[in-house]
């Protein structure tokens, strides 16, 4: 899947690729959620929706995101609040990510996913290989991104980080 933001193709003038499929994983999560209810994107939002297998309690499909120019895997940063009033607590980073929101003009709120046995800091998370997935749970540490600023999105197989 590669950039098409402002192409047109016949008659219609395409979105941005990475805007349309984070926009259908989004429903898709939504649909799981508000229900209480081989790895492409297709594939993971049919499991996440429980096409391949109902009532399945998957509620999340990671995504990495590749910068559009250098094609290189986005990694994000962010905290959450310290223990006191005012202060910052440790600066976590990820390749993996949940999307909470995508917005007509394809900014997207993302929340950062992690393995919290993960040894992997900051400065030696290189590389999404460098990233365990074995048992990825949501940080409640979100950012906010423009899409049109990304070329590429992996989608990995669905998964469950709420309880």
């Amino acid at each position: 899947m590669g950039c098409s933001h402002g192409r047109v193709e016949g008659a219609a003038t395409r979105e941005n690729c990475v805007c349309e499929i984070l926009r259908d994983i989004v429903d898709a999560q939504n649909d799981v959620i508000e229900n209480c209810c081989d790895t492409s994107c297709e594939q993971s939002i049919n499991d996440l929706l429980g096409e391949t297998d109902p009532g399945n309690g998957l509620d999340t499909v990671p995504v990495i995101l590749y910068c559009a120019g250098d094609c290189k895997p986005f990694k994000g940063f962010g905290a959450k609040r310290g223990g006191g009033l005012g202060t910052i607590g440790d600066l976590k980073a990820s390749f993996i990510f949940r999307v909470k929101k995508v917005t007509d003009d394809c900014c997207a709120v993302l929340e950062l996913l992690r393995d919290p046995n993960d040894p992997c800091h900051c400065d030696h998370l290189k590389d999404p290989c460098d990233q365990s997935t074995n048992n990825l749970e949501n940080t409640g540490i979100c950012i906010t991104v423009d899409l049109d600023c990304f070329c590429h999105v992996t989608c990995l197989p669905a998964i469950s980080v709420f309880d």
